[in-house]
């Protein structure tokens, strides 16, 4: 059997699959149902300085090929996490991705100086500038070329671990503010976060969330995914991981051909939880049958004229 692994930059991964913040927590349930040896990573869920208690009332909503989120960024904290959930992660054998979330850059910088003691457990941090439920922080940031230039220059210089940065797809250019990440100092990108959408309950004539709109995220964001990968892939000298509405291992090839070194999947794990290692094994025969190496693959999109 062929191998399926592939390198982020200076992180290597067993596949290029990675499973999503905010769709495991930090894996131990996941755990009981399936092993980590063959899954490329694992993302925590976004972390916050202080504990956060998330948004009130309805925080998901299915719509037609997905699924709305309002979560609010509930978590324990960073240092709840280090000292209570971290060396669990490590023990997964895959790798480990801590996703973080902050109200101001003030926040990003200390986290990841707490979380730079623990190098030996973590193999990237993913700075979240993309998250569309929270009224401040990391949207606004998220938003600004330059302000994504100085926050990943800022963190960079308070850490030796990989940073990768989540974008928004909520911009004009998410090629700008990917190459704003990368003369920061990221070691990868990755593309994309949700799109902010809206459902709506005709009998209360009210939004179905109480945040009133909320991430989107499922297949029904793919070709959106799809195009801004490519998008990045063809402005950065730096990896491209790519995230949207991936459910199978076709998704998987397509992400790759546009650009993506690897990808996250996010909702499909919460609708199958043992989805990544049936697209794994997927993957395997693919590269088997066709006697390539999947890295082989990546960015070979060629655009009509």
């Amino acid at each position: 059997m062929v191998s399926i692994h592939t390198d982020v930059g200076s992180v290597s991964l067993a596949s290029p699959l990675i499973i999503a913040s905010g769709t495991c927590n930090f894996g131990r349930e996941l755990s009981e149902y399936i092993s980590f040896d063959r899954i490329g990573g694992i993302c925590s869920k976004g972390l916050t300085l202080a504990p956060r208690a998330g948004n009130e009332g309805c925080r998901v909503a299915e719509t037609p090929s997905g699924m709305l989120n309002s979560v609010g960024l509930q978590n324990p904290g960073v240092d709840y996490f280090i000292a209570n959930d971290l060396a669990f992660m490590a023990s997964l054998n895959t790798r480990v991705i801590v996703n973080v979330a902050g109200h101001c850059a003030d926040d990003y910088i200390e986290m990841a100086s707490r979380l730079n003691q623990h190098t030996d457990q973590i193999d990237a941090i993913e700075l979240n500038l993309s998250c569309p439920n929270v009224k401040e922080g990391c949207m606004i940031i998220g938003s600004s070329p330059s302000q994504i230039r100085e926050l990943v220059s800022n963190v960079r210089s308070v850490t030796s671990v990989p940073l990768w940065v989540k974008l928004t797809p909520n911009v004009t250019s998410i090629a700008q503010t990917a190459l704003a990440a990368q003369e920061g100092g990221a070691d990868a990108v990755v593309a994309i976060n949700t799109l902010l959408g809206m459902a709506i309950d005709i009998r209360t004539r009210r939004p179905v969330l109480r945040n009133n709109t909320g991430g989107l995220s499922g297949p029904a964001i793919k070709p959106v995914a799809l195009r801004m990968v490519n998008e990045c892939y063809r402005v950065l000298d730096i990896p491209v991981i790519g995230c949207g509405g991936i459910s199978n291992e076709t998704d998987v090839l397509e992400f790759m051909i546009a650009g993506a070194s690897a990808v996250e999947i996010g909702t499909s794990v919460l609708i199958h939880p043992t989805i990544p290692l049936q697209i794994a094994g997927n993957l395997e025969e693919y590269a088997e049958k066709n006697r390539i190496e999947l890295s082989d693959i990546v960015g070979t999109l060629e655009l009509w004229g």
